[in-house]
């Protein structure tokens, strides 16, 4: 289903064909993390068109294949308006899809969806995200493998640790930087 809000809300800049949204993925729609191939565009514009929530017109080129160029109906605007305006649920994994595709393809519609998704999401991270670089790790390992040295596997999962850490406040800095510059009006 979130392919779907992904093509609803890559049709609600302009008009595509199946080539070029797939294009727009490798492309400037990358970041939001949601790769997939051409037959999975296809097939669910193919279900998107049965639903009757987009259409598409046949675009005749000349010395190429003709290409279908879809674009949304007014149902298809109704539900990616429904979406976008429904309640986010933060996931409890940082920097999850689900709020980048959210933030990206429901913030672009109004300024103050936007600002909501970035808000639930900032004040979901400093309730119950542990931002603390001391690992919490047990004191002594008991190794179960011969041969496993159990102060390297500490300072192995230390490390670890410390990447999550400095990801996740990474992470929030840049919700709360986000929320300042939306709440401020700043477009750049």
């Amino acid at each position: 289903m979130q392919l779907d809000y992904v093509i609803l809300g890559a049709l609600a800049l302009g008009r595509y064909s199946g080539y070029d949204l797939r294009r727009w993925m490798d492309g400037a729609g990358r970041y939001i993390g949601y790769g997939v191939q051409l037959p999975q565009i296809y097939r669910r514009l193919g279900v998107l068109v049965d639903r009757g929530l987009v259409e598409f017109e046949v675009d005749q080129r000349s010395g190429r294949p003709d290409a279908k160029v879809y674009s949304l109906t007014d149902a298809g605007r109704t539900v990616l308006l429904d979406w976008a305006r429904s309640p986010f649920e933060p996931s409890p994994r940082p920097m999850d899809p689900d709020f980048k595709l959210r933030f990206f393809f429901a913030g672009q519609l109004d300024r103050e969806i936007a600002i909501d998704i970035v808000r639930t999401e900032l004040q979901y991270r400093l309730d119950n995200d542990n931002l603390s670089a001391d690992a919490p790790l047990p004191e002594s390992y008991q190794p179960q493998i011969p041969g496993l040295d159990p102060e390297w596997a500490r300072e192995v999962h230390v490390l670890a640790h410390e990447h999550g850490y400095a990801s996740t406040a990474a992470y929030v800095a840049w919700l709360q930087l986000t929320l300042a510059r939306l709440e401020s009006g700043r477009t750049r």
